[in-house]
């Protein structure tokens, strides 16, 4: 079967399905595994926001929208010509992904009768289902509960891990400039991982919030994992946020690799917020993974 995948977290799902043989088409944002963005076709493209602030991406995002127009590009011909069974895309956030509607159109004006599949998950569990999803519309369900099950098994060892261990207070943001709370399946995250989210939208869309209401829980642990941004980005954004919170510790984590992307590497981000919140209870974070700012 020949793949498309229209969304980063798809392309992971596809290749921890052991199905990247059968990728053919990705994003410019597909860069896990990096051979993705290198060896299969991108079709769909997107600004480079990498010179911009977090303040100018903002008003970028909110300009497009407002006026109507996709944050993406659609190279409908590449897309065409790749002759795709089945294109994985999201409704999820238009800020992440072109939404499912934009393809059925694009489709059946290149006369294209490619399978669509929308994967929308708000929580932990509803990610998880989503990989079963893909392998069963690929014709492989049993790879599907296999990587479930595998992924379930260490969630349960944390658990174990930090069973009885007091809950610290977690506030997780998502974006600095201006401040967005954490939502869908982040703070199930935390609390997978030992923590009490606080400032949270569990399953919920996040939304810009003021510093006021992240301060307000107090906080004894707060995580910038900026969506769009590996290590290096957060730890500059988490900088900039240090002062709203002389109280907690304050970490950068690694926002696309471990948290914001809804794949199979979220367990890699409850692993690691473990290793934030409970020290010694689980092995330390991968280097490059995590850092906490002074």
């Amino acid at each position: 079967m020949r793949l498309v995948s229209l969304l980063p977290s798809a392309t992971e799902i596809v290749y921890a399905l052991g199905l990247g043989d059968d990728l053919v088409g990705v994003t410019f944002e597909c860069d896990e595994p990096p051979a993705a963005r290198s060896t299969k076709t991108v079709v769909v493209g997107g600004r480079d926001t990498r010179a911009m602030t977090p303040a100018e991406i903002d008003d970028y995002v909110r300009t497009q929208m407002a006026a109507g127009g996709d944050l993406y590009t659609l190279h409908a011909d590449a897309l065409a010509g790749l002759a795709p069974d089945l294109i994985l895309t999201q409704d999820l956030c238009r800020v992440c992904a072109l939404p499912s509607g934009h393809v059925d159109d694009a489709l059946a004006h290149l006369g294209c009768r490619a399978d669509v599949l929308s994967l929308d998950p708000h929580t932990l569990p509803e990610v998880l289902d989503t990989f079963e999803e893909v392998a069963g519309a690929v014709g492989v369900p049993e790879r599907g509960r296999e990587l479930t099950a595998r992924l379930k098994q260490r969630l349960d060892r944390v658990a174990a891990a930090v069973e009885g261990r007091p809950r610290p207070r977690v506030t997780v943001v998502e974006w600095v400039d201006p401040p967005f709370g954490a939502g869908h399946w982040v703070p199930d995250l935390v609390v997978a991982a030992g923590g009490e989210p606080v400032a949270a939208r569990p399953g919920q869309r996040s939304v810009q919030v003021s510093w006021a209401e992240l301060t307000a829980p107090e906080p004894e642990i707060v995580l910038v994992t900026p969506c769009g941004y590996h290590l290096d980005g957060a730890i500059r954004q988490a900088e900039a946020v240090t002062a709203h919170f002389p109280e907690a510790q304050v970490w950068a984590m690694d926002g696309d690799g471990l948290v914001v992307r809804p794949g199979p590497r979220l367990i890699d981000g409850v692993e690691a917020m473990a290793a934030i919140l409970h020290p010694g209870a689980v092995p330390p974070a991968p280097t490059g993974t995590v850092a906490r700012v002074a």
